[in-house]
């Protein structure tokens, strides 16, 4: 057992769950490990010791391979080891609460983030968007519903993984949604998987109208949410958010970028 297979076996100990099912790293060479990596990789970061334990089974039972973290220390350890395909963190944490902790992981990268909320705080919730959050859940939530919206994130992301190599210019920046990157020149923009989905359907409508229904539906998000990336999305490119020039807000109709 090498590489990737050993820090799996060092953050899961010998009890992983995969598909509801243990699965111990120790049961000798004829351990199919293939089988871990098919599956969509989540960190849940939660100082709730039940919620936790309860949000490990279900999402085990519903097909993902579940790692946890009690605080934004644990989870940097996990982090340093292992890949994850999505984050779940709640906000409100003891020390380094949720919002830091993807606020620094927003620097060094765009995987999914789900954040959990506690039911009411409007405010929790945009600052999480404005500061790169994918989507988020209000507390007390039905794990149900957890797992749709973690399977619609992930979605997104293999979506834009998988696209088609299209690049596309609006003034000084340029686009290329098979790599979902956005460069100013030389530099390369930080984006989240949201903005990155916004600019897919964009480079898919250049100079056309995309309503907020379409954008809503197609990224599996709140007609709210649409709203927050696309202001989060227009910070980044537009040097007076007053008189946008590029992503443009057509009343009635909805959104339209205008590439060169």
């Amino acid at each position: 057992m090498k590489g990737h297979e050993e820090a799996r076996a060092l953050v899961y100990g010998e009890n992983p769950n995969v598909k509801g099912r243990s699965m111990n790293f120790d049961e000798g060479p004829t351990q199919d490990v293939s089988l871990i990596s098919q599956q969509p990789h989540v960190l849940v970061v939660d100082d709730d010791r039940r919620l936790r334990s309860l949000l490990r089974d279900f999402l085990a039972e519903n097909g993902f391979l579940v790692a946890t973290a009690d605080d934004a220390a644990d989870a940097r350890s996990k982090l340093r080891h292992l890949d994850f395909d999505a984050l779940v963190l709640d906000v409100m944490m003891p020390g380094e609460n949720g919002i830091e902790l993807m606020h620094s992981l927003r620097a060094k990268g765009d995987v999914p983030i789900l954040l959990l909320t506690a039911m009411g705080e409007v405010e929790d919730r945009i600052a999480g968007f404005e500061g790169g959050a994918d989507d988020y859940l209000a507390k007390p939530f039905e794990p149900r519903e957890l797992v749709l919206r973690l399977n619609a994130i992930l979605r997104r992301a293999r979506t834009s993984a998988m696209a088609g190599e299209v690049a596309i210019r609006f003034g000084e920046f340029s686009f290329d949604e098979s790599r979902g990157e956005l460069r100013r020149g030389e530099e390369i923009i930080n984006l989240t998987s949201g903005e990155i989905g916004l600019l897919r359907v964009f480079s898919r409508h250049v100079g056309g109208a995309v309503s907020r229904d379409f954008l809503a539906a197609h990224m599996g998000v709140s007609l709210r949410t649409v709203d927050v990336q696309i202001a989060r999305l227009r910070r980044k490119i537009e040097s007076d958010l007053s008189h946008p020039r590029y992503l443009l807000t057509v009343r009635g109709e909805g959104y339209v970028l205008r590439a060169n």
